[in-house]
């Protein structure tokens, strides 16, 4: 049987991906931020995970304002990466696995979730970054991927409710998968920042630090927001914490944290890192 081995959340902030391929991560300004990685990587280097789901949003690069589904799953057998202007190396691509994919698809779909499915897709900063951050250069070989694209941009954008409970019905669909495998569920994006308007630089630290804890320990609290609340608390794009719940979802009702780290700004974010292990217990949903 197929089983989630844990899950993991990080800021996805394209910056990152640019000091990366610079080699910066020993450069005062960011060996702080760089070294809170080195407990996740030692995680996962136990977990073994086979395969990572990366719940993430797009930002332009497979859909736009004139077509954005709220949920899509890539079915591909490889993704690629392409240029976003960002100044980030365009990086060879990661392995999918349209197999198991389809098997998610199908049972999501079973639970009511509606998809865009995608048998071809690029992926963008929202899913190199994190894999970077985890994998390092062997991202590409180390474990096969999944990409499930939260609409964070275009309103209406789904509750928080709705992609906890998408996270959960991830789970059920894991769980269903008779193969055995070992997943990591990865929520990428956020913390909070605005990039526009009149709030621009806005970072609530007081609101990040509590969602570290939060998403750990109490999850259901962020279920009664709308959209619009997450954004007042956290900025127009610190919506990604949508995403973050997503992952958590699909963990199951109780979980224990491992590792978490907090630093802002960076690039004008509040920038997280958090590593979950499911706790045994009554299934989710």
């Amino acid at each position: 049987m197929a089983r989630i081995v844990g899950g993991l959340a990080t800021s996805h902030v394209p910056l990152i991906g640019v000091a990366m391929a610079e080699r910066r991560q020993d450069d005062p300004d960011w060996k702080p931020f760089f070294d809170a990685y080195r407990p996740a990587r030692a995680w996962l280097e136990a977990a073994r995970p086979d395969t990572a789901i990366v719940v993430y949003n797009d930002h332009g690069l497979n859909f736009f304002l004139d077509k954005l589904p709220t949920f899509a799953v890539g079915a591909a057998p490889l993704y690629g990466n392409a240029d976003e202007g960002w100044g980030i190396p365009v990086l060879p691509p990661y392995r999918g696995d349209p197999a198991f994919s389809w098997h998610l698809i199908e049972s999501l779909i079973d639970d009511e979730f509606d998809l865009t499915t995608c048998q071809e897709m690029l992926v963008d900063h929202g899913f190199t970054v994190p894999m970077r951050l985890f994998w390092g250069d062997r991202a590409q070989t180390a474990v096969t991927t999944v990409p499930l694209s939260i609409n964070t941009v275009q309103h209406p954008l789904p509750s928080p409710r709705r992609c906890y409970r998408l996270g959960q019905a991830l789970g059920r669909a894991v769980a269903s998968c008779a193969e055995d495998r070992r997943v990591v569920v990865i929520g990428a994006g956020g913390l909070s920042h605005q990039l526009d308007g009149r709030r621009a630089g806005f970072i609530n630290r007081a609101f990040d630090r509590m969602c570290l804890e939060r998403l750990a320990d109490d999850p259901e609290w962020f279920l009664s927001m709308t959209p619009r609340d997450l954004i007042r608390r956290a900025g127009t794009q610190g919506v990604e914490l949508l995403c973050w719940l997503a992952m958590r979802g699909a963990l199951g009702d109780r979980v224990r944290r491992v590792h978490a780290h907090y630093q802002a700004p960076v690039s004008n974010t509040g920038a997280g890192l958090l590593v979950l292990d499911p706790v045994a217990g009554r299934a989710a949903g």
